[in-house]
């Protein structure tokens, strides 16, 4: 039982299990899934499509906040307003000088590459002042995200965009003859590229190594303001993706208030469902993307128990209490030496 608790996988999977549970008690049609049609392909429906679905924008944002969180020991709350930058300058490199275009004037391809530009030139901001000046990162990424969204309206100039190309649709839909979300098939694009980033380069130990000890890992040959720069590198391309994701599922149209609003509390959150110390050091990428599902298998949860969207933050705001509460190692500890003592001894052998 001690070994079980002290994995990492044991606070996500267990929040997993326990919801899986009480929507079976609850209703077992919420496990449903039914076929739909969509452009006239056939497609795959029902809450677990919703969940992989939606959950697929936070899954790749929670990959790079695991590593920003990771180095630098804080966390990028800017990351909604980069999408919404990112997003609205997608839509400004298609739609050319056009309020509604019916044709792209860019490949998708170029105006995806353009509006990552911009994600990794926020990204290069925010880990240069936590990196080379020293800032605390929540308090360095606050500047663009209180700036970032009146960027993003100044970029389209506050005009409401429609893009009615079904090419940009299926970046956030379904690609022809595909049953499956295409969201999700890019998270899991993202999560194999991230695996072998991890498995074949030293991104993950040095990661590790600058959040855990900078002193010693600047010792041992590691430049801790590289790696933490690079880390933030990472999220703005993870924010650039998502943020394609986000601006086709809206067809182009950029509400700059509401677009991707709150999203950087959940990719925080994914992480700290993850049980990834928020302080830095070891991570567990894994854990932060089952996190990022269990959060939007609860939202789907609550949505279809009645519950008003204007109140998922307070309930979310319970799961981050009690994370916080389970995470902290005084009750770990406690809940340790509980374990040892509720262990039965082993019979000697005479």
């Amino acid at each position: 039982m001690s070994k079980i608790f002290k994995n990492q996988l044991f606070i996500p999977i267990a929040a997993l299990l326990l919801l899986v549970l009480f929507n079976l008690i609850v209703d077992p049609a919420f496990f449903a899934l039914s076929k739909g049609v969509y452009d006239g392909d056939s497609i795959l429906t029902g809450n677990l499509i919703s969940i992989i679905d939606n959950g697929s924008e936070l899954a790749i944002l929670a990959i790079g906040m695991t590593l920003v969180t990771a180095a630098s020991g804080g966390q990028d709350i800017s990351v909604g307003a980069t999408m919404t930058l990112a997003g609205s300058v997608i839509v400004k490199v298609l739609r050319g000088s056009e309020t509604s275009p019916v044709t792209l004037h860019q490949s998708i391809i170029v105006a995806f590459l353009v509006g990552c530009l911009v994600a990794i030139l926020c990204g290069a901001f925010n880990g240069a002042l936590v990196a080379f000046f020293k800032i605390q990162p929540m308090v360095a990424t606050l500047i663009l995200f209180t700036a970032g969204r009146s960027i993003a309206s100044w970029v389209n100039n506050n005009q409401n965009i429609i893009i009615k190309d079904e090419k940009f649709k299926y970046f956030g839909y379904y690609l022809p003859k595909i049953p499956i979300p295409t969201p999700f098939i890019i998270a899991i694009i993202c999560i194999i590229i991230m695996a072998l980033l991890l498995k074949f380069t030293t991104l993950g130990l040095y990661t590790q190594a600058v959040g855990i000890n900078e002193n010693s890992s600047r010792l041992n040959g590691i430049n801790p303001t590289l790696m933490k720069f690079v880390s933030f590198i990472i999220l703005g391309v993870c924010v650039a993706v998502a943020g394609l994701i986000k601006a086709s599922r809206q067809e182009g149209t950029i509400s700059y208030g509401g677009f991707a609003k709150y999203i950087e509390m959940d990719a925080i959150l994914a992480v700290a469902l993850g049980g990834n110390p928020l302080g830095g050091g070891k991570f567990n990428m894994a854990a932060s993307i089952i996190g990022a599902y269990v959060i939007q298998f609860l939202t789907i949860t609550l949505y279809a128990r009645g519950v008003n969207p204007e109140a998922l933050p307070a309930y979310k705001a319970v799961v981050v209490i009690i994370l916080v509460v389970i995470s902290a190692p005084t009750v770990r500890d406690k809940i340790s030496s509980l374990t040892k003592k509720l262990r039965v001894p082993k019979k000697e052998v005479c």
